[in-house]
């Protein structure tokens, strides 16, 4: 069997749920459906994700959240309408949201992951309708009835091992299953949901559950290409990739898919299929375990902003033993998730997002630092962008990091930090956020332009 997973794009609209319908009718295997939530119809628009916040945030104000609510309702009910489907789904969307709504209690978090959840849990009803509308035997099963526990983390739960083995009686189910992306309970039975754009998780997760023999996860583009197309127009699709490449490329900004659904996936050993609902027919790009990666060693540059650093100087530090773990958990004690650590024998510097390290974390962060740590300098330097030249052949190939930073240098960027990984499949460069475009495009020429 296969599972295949839409996103937002693939339902905002009545036409894109056809599509849906048409892409898992096409084929038997596709009997596991994961959706996500309406995205945007045209650009200005709002996903229904957010359109959920919004009325969460006004609940929780005591204000009147009577037309946020409607909003929501009325992105359900346009779909409903044109697909001619049970005029009774509309008022079952309002009675879910008002449940919802009526439930809210002190915990803040645990009441916004119950509303964005909301947009998953009914978007899988919908879908579930249109597919027996379209004659198939079709069924919504919801993540509480499957058995998917999640961690307490609202917002950014983590699946517990004993779903896999509870999500598994899926694979034994007739007909076509609907599932709802992005949430799952807590083993208390509270809702809570993965980070934004975590229903590529539950399709990960999904898949390894049921021993898929394919993992199709469909967006609005033909493929993964080896560079933002934003950035470099024209940039070449990937036919195909391994697991710790897509990791890699996923984290450091290729949006096309979350980069903690890498990880159910590879232990599983299930391929991904990235492809185009607009063009089902198109190949995609095909995410394996391994690949041979042939002549072309490099084979993507990602690259993302919203980084800063925080520098740390101290004489003789590394001949202070703990002096890493202690400065660490005073990251983590900030409630800060660190990205990078590259470090000299004096100095250290630890890369966070920016969008964490406020002005007050910053502050309690720097005094802690020079207090606990005797730090002689300590500084933080923000509008940092982080880019990643990747691709497994890079560790037997001479001279790599050499054109790198000559291709920097042409385009007159200077190089903040670089850091290469153990495995040597990615070389991390830190530069200054308005020289990120130029720093990629020359990249790409030199890695990917005909004759390099």
């Amino acid at each position: 069997m296969k599972v295949c997973k839409f996103g937002g794009s693939s339902l905002a609209e009545a036409g894109q749920v056809r599509k849906v319908c048409d892409i898992v009718l096409s084929d038997k295997e596709r009997r596991l459906v994961v959706v996500s939530a309406p995205g945007k119809r045209f650009a200005g628009d709002t996903k229904v994700t957010d359109l959920l916040i919004a009325c969460a945030e006004t609940a929780l104000l005591g204000k009147d959240f009577a037309p946020d609510l409607e909003r929501v309702v009325e992105r359900f009910r346009d779909i409903e309408e044109e697909l001619d489907l049970d005029p009774g789904l509309a008022g079952s969307v309002v009675e879910d949201l008002n449940r919802r709504l009526d439930g809210r209690g002190n915990d803040r978090a645990q009441f916004l992951d119950a509303m964005k959840a909301a947009g998953e849990d009914n978007a899988a009803r919908l879908v579930a309708a249109a597919l027996r509308r379209a004659g198939a035997d079709a069924a919504y099963v919801g993540p509480a009835e499957a058995g998917l526990l999640l961690t307490e983390e609202h917002g950014n739960a983590v699946v517990l091992p004993e779903s896999y083995q509870n999500l598994r009686a899926l694979a034994d189910r007739k007909g076509i299953t609907v599932f709802p992306g992005f949430f799952g309970h807590t083993r208390k039975g509270n809702i809570v949901t993965f980070s934004r754009g975590g229903s590529d998780i539950t399709g990960s997760v999904l898949a390894a559950a049921v021993k898929a023999e394919l993992y199709e996860n469909f967006t609005d583009v033909d493929s993964v290409f080896r560079a933002d197309p934003r950035i470099v127009p024209g940039a070449e699709c990937i036919e195909e990739l391994s697991f710790h490449e897509m990791r890699e490329l996923s984290y450091a900004g290729f949006g096309v898919l979350h980069d903690e659904a890498i990880i159910p996936a590879v232990s599983a050993g299930i391929p991904i299929c990235i492809k185009n609902t607009n063009r089902p027919d198109a190949p995609g790009t095909l995410i394996v375990p391994r690949r041979l990666h042939g002549e072309r060693r490099v084979v993507g540059i990602a690259s993302d902003e919203g980084f800063g650093t925080v520098y740390i100087s101290k004489y003789l530090m590394n001949r202070e033993i703990g002096f890493g773990r202690r400065l660490l958990q005073i990251v983590e004690e900030e409630g800060l998730s660190y990205e990078h650590t590259p470090s000299g024998i004096d100095n250290m510097s630890v890369i966070v997002r920016e969008k964490d390290l406020t002005p007050e974390v910053e502050k309690r962060l720097l005094s802690r630092i020079r207090k606990e740590m005797g730090a002689e300098d300590v500084e933080v330097e923000r509008g940092l962008a982080l880019i990643m030249v990747v691709g497994e052949g890079m560790r037997f190939t001479v001279g790599l990091a050499a054109r790198a930073t000559r291709a920097m240098a042409d385009a007159g960027v200077n190089i903040e930090m670089m850091n290469q990984g153990s495995s040597e499949i990615s070389m991390m460069f830190g530069v200054k956020a308005q020289d990120r475009k130029r720093a990629v495009e020359s990249l790409y020429r030199v890695f990917f332009a005909p004759g390099a």
